[in-house]
């Protein structure tokens, strides 16, 4: 078992990093590792459907990315709004925080807002003077690395085709794959899980196990479940179905693979090693150094496979992160 986090770094030259998505979304690289054998193949995204049999359900996730990046209408602050408390009060992160201290305050759409609390992890709680949309006049929530402002390419590009539950601040980024054409084509079902600022915030403890996931909502309904249950094999598509899947079996005390249907909040922390009860395959981009989803498929497909896989993809070219190529682990 590896249970340091320098046990999850890998080298990436930047210019790897997708900036940009591609023309077309089923043009992907999909890399495929084979847990069995231990063998790695190189295909294209748009042939997913050679390697699914009989009997299996490909399970997405259906959150839909808010328009949650605003700026102080002098320019000069970033907000990311992450969920409303209240009439008027809102959870946001800012940036940069020395102008946002307890007690300042901003204008958004000429409505002033007030810092009334600052939370442990540096999130603000601010209030506006007046019901604000917060979303009216927003952009789409790039992450980080992605060293550029969004545009209206990122207002549809940045969303899965199958995007219908509004709640995320980060894109699902294995779903982004899909069309609707190649959907229509294989079963599937959807469960939902909003996507928070969490899935960029680095692990600060070496010891991994003292990392604590932040909170994300998520739901699965009644008639999921039971197509799920129903399956063979689940392809889980993306590291926050997979969380959706295995988050819904663990109020049962039993070793099992039944999903029930559930709605809450998950903090769920997937990392070696882990018991699956739920998923067979997972279809997933590739992730940051050091990151709580590089655990999870290092979980799932083994920390010495993956790390060999990446250091292959690196050597393939494959371009990497929200906008970039995916790994099906069968």
């Amino acid at each position: 078992m590896s249970a340091r986090l320098s046990d999850y770094d890998y080298v990436l030259p930047r210019e790897l990093i997708a900036q940009r998505p591609l023309e077309r979304r089923e043009e992907s690289r999909m890399m495929v590792l084979h847990r069995a054998e231990q063998k790695i193949e190189h295909r294209q995204f748009c042939e997913l459907k050679i390697f699914l049999h009989p009997g299996d359900l490909v399970v997405l996730n259906d959150t839909r990315v808010l328009a949650a990046r605003r700026f102080s209408d002098d320019g000069t602050v970033e907000f990311l709004f992450l969920e409303p408390l209240g009439p008027k009060r809102w959870k946001c992160m800012v940036n940069p925080g020395r102008k946002m201290r307890l007690g300042a305050t901003a204008t958004i759409a000429d409505v002033c807002l007030r810092v009334e609390k600052i939370t442990e992890d540096g999130e603000r709680i601010v209030t506006f003077a007046q019901d604000v949309d917060v979303y009216a006049g927003g952009s789409m929530p790039l992450p980080p690395y992605v060293n550029r402002p969004s545009d209206e390419t990122d207002a549809a590009r940045y969303q899965t085709v199958f995007a219908r539950e509004p709640g995320a601040v980060a894109a699902p980024t294995a779903g982004l794959h899909f069309t609707s054409e190649i959907l229509s084509e294989i079963p599937h079902t959807f469960v939902t899980l909003h996507v928070g600022p969490g899935t960029f915030l680095p692990v600060r403890c070496e010891e991994i196990s003292e990392h604590r996931m932040h909170v994300e909502r998520f739901s699965v309904s009644p008639e999921a479940a039971d197509t799920i249950n129903d399956a063979q094999r689940i392809v889980a598509v993306g590291t926050t179905a997979m969380r959706v899947l295995e988050t819904a079996t663990r109020n049962n005390k039993l070793i099992s693979r039944q999903v029930e249907p559930l709605s809450g909040e998950t903090d769920l922390f997937i990392y070696p090693p882990f018991t699956f009860r739920v998923v067979d395959a997972l279809l997933t981009n590739f992730h940051l150094p050091r990151s709580t989803l590089l655990m999870l498929v290092s979980a799932f497909a083994g920390r010495e496979f993956i790390l060999r896989a990446y250091e292959e993809a690196v050597r393939d070219r494959y371009r990497f992160y929200s906008y970039g190529d995916c790994m099906l682990i069968l």
